[in-house]
């Protein structure tokens, strides 16, 4: 029984030593060779300090920053929950969004859903809008929009709020990317955006806009995917040319 084992177990060893270690440890010594930003993970760092990843997204909710696309990955550009909704076109949750309870029996939101995130994004970036009701009627006494009242309105049967806007919104505005992590927005959605950043740091559209194209990554090999704009490059280069006063 033993003869029998024998060339397996050898083989065993042999193939987990060549895969399992070897292998790895030639890969990992070229890729530092030849790759070394892209081997350690594309990290930026601004004044000797990380900052993050040029290929995962991270949340930017300051009206001086460019904000990113929406994230479905845990509660938003989690890396270890990396995914998207599993929600389709059709769904009620993803349109409408849902709420739900905490620990503490207060109502939360559970899922934003697409018609928050336009009225969001029309508010934010001063969008012409249409409303069946009144948005003031949803702020909360510091006078912002109540997200939970927003989100039943939108789910009542009997007559549900309607909100649409008056100018085209790029869709990866208000929708996630399959892994949540996207650290991308497109061309459009950061010139929608650019009036909002710049208002918030004194200085004019125009002076914003130029900088958008030194962040666009064109398509790859000429012809594969659309151009698109990485929010964290471009929230880095708007804060070393217009710096927020503090």
């Amino acid at each position: 029984m033993l003869k029998e084992l024998g060339p397996g177990l050898r083989l065993t060893i042999i193939f987990t030593v060549l895969t399992g270690l070897l292998y790895p440890a030639v890969m990992t010594g070229v890729s530092e060779l030849i790759f070394p930003k892209q081997a350690n993970g594309s990290l930026i760092t601004v004044n000797g300090k990380v900052v993050g990843s040029a290929l995962i997204g991270q949340p930017f909710a300051k009206p001086e920053y460019f904000h990113p696309r929406p994230s479905a990955a845990g509660n938003g550009y989690d890396a270890t929950a990396s995914g998207g909704s599993n929600l389709g076109p059709t769904s009620a949750k993803l349109l409408r969004g849902t709420i739900k309870m905490d620990d503490k029996k207060n109502e939360i939101v559970d899922f934003d859903g697409i018609n928050l995130r336009i009225v969001h994004y029309c508010v934010d970036n001063d969008i012409p809008y249409e409303s069946s009701v009144p948005l003031d009627q949803f702020r909360d006494s510091h006078g912002d929009l109540d997200d939970v009242k927003l989100i039943k309105a939108f789910n009542d049967d009997k007559a549900p709020l309607l909100f649409s806007a008056k100018a085209p919104i790029p869709p990866d505005a208000v929708t996630a990317s399959a892994s949540g992590l996207d650290p991308h927005i497109s061309p459009a959605n950061a010139e929608t955006q650019a009036s909002r950043v710049a208002k918030a740091r004194g200085v004019s559209a125009d002076q914003v806009k130029q900088l958008i194209p030194q962040s666009t990554d064109r398509a790859d090999l000429g012809f594969l995917g659309e151009p698109r704009v990485n929010v964290l490059m471009l929230n880095i280069a708007v804060d070393q040319k217009f710096p927020v006063s503090k």
